[in-house]
């Protein structure tokens, strides 16, 4: 896929034309709605809400830990790294967006020393057994010198999954350009910040006086399942990989309002993936291959 274009230029930006089930659109006669996917740098101007309702997404109920403000301006502040994905013009809100941060770069701002406290917290904490053991090493912002880039990524449920490789491969490109122009975005490694789900018992039918539903019978650790189903080829990938618990914990019953056409409730939590970089161009690949979309130019 060839990179599109910017607000700027008189060229009309890349389009996607995909039915909003997430298939490739063949026909309009099969009855699908066709809806035409375009993606963007992002924009100062018209992105600022949008991105930072996807990143409260993103970082689900530990989102107020975090100076989303700063973190959405820094991602504005390198308008051509990076993507958003809409469909109706530029001037309209993200559905999806993708973007890397240098967090050796940009160690001294405080919603990035946030992140650094917060994920090394998280993976400290089982430090003794995570594949992510060297990871407060490697973000520790007075002593080590690897550049790690910061991969923010997040999309509305119903966007088609199609759009995520190309995604991905546009920001390799975007990367390739910015290192030839001696830019700092020398990766050493990449980190993935994501999500997963695990299915837990509902409590409005343990309260239920109707007979109860048939639930899955535990067998070992729960299933954990995948909000982004790129993140199963990502990690094939990785260095390591682990979830973890949410600081703030939600609600009563919080599992139960995202059951969301099923028994069972849901209980999200945190997900990370580590990259070197001399591997990352494949992991793309082999997402591309999974999940399909238009062909890299």
């Amino acid at each position: 896929m060839t990179k599109r274009k910017s607000a700027s230029n008189d060229e009309a930006p890349t389009k996607d034309k995909m039915d909003v089930e997430g298939e490739d659109s063949g026909s309009d006669d099969d009855g699908d709605l066709d809806v035409d996917f375009e993606f963007f740098d992002p924009s100062p101007e018209v992105d600022f809400h949008g991105l930072k309702i996807l990143l409260r997404q993103l970082f689900d109920v530990d989102n107020q830990l975090f100076d989303l403000s700063e973190l959405t301006n820094m991602i504005l502040a390198q308008p051509l790294l990076g993507s958003t994905v809409k469909c109706d013009g530029n001037e309209s809100d993200p559905y999806a967006f993708l973007t890397v941060l240098n967090m050796h770069q940009h160690r001294s701002k405080p919603v990035i020393q946030q992140i650094i406290q917060y994920l090394t917290s998280k993976t400290r904490g089982q430090q003794n057994s995570s594949p992510l053991k060297d990871l407060p090493r490697l973000l520790e912002p007075n002593s080590s010198d690897a550049q790690v880039g910061l991969i923010l990524t997040e999309r509305f449920i119903n966007m088609p999954h199609q759009t995520v490789p190309s995604m991905y491969n546009m920001l390799l490109e975007e990367i390739r350009w910015a290192n030839e122009e001696k830019e700092p975005y020398q990766f050493t490694h990449y980190l993935i910040i994501s999500k997963t789900y695990t299915e837990v018992e509902s409590k409005l039918d343990a309260e239920d006086d109707r007979p109860q539903k048939k639930t899955k019978k535990a067998s070992g650790a729960a299933e954990t399942f995948y909000f982004h189903p790129e993140d199963e080829v990502l990690q094939k990938h990785a260095v390591g990989t682990c979830s973890f618990e949410y600081s703030k914990q939600g609600e009563e019953g919080a599992s139960d309002a995202k059951r969301a056409f099923q028994e069972m409730g849901i209980k999200p939590q945190g997900h990370l993936i580590l990259v070197e970089a001399g591997k990352f161009e494949g992991a793309v690949k082999a997402v591309h291959e999974y999940l399909g979309g238009p062909e890299a130019a």
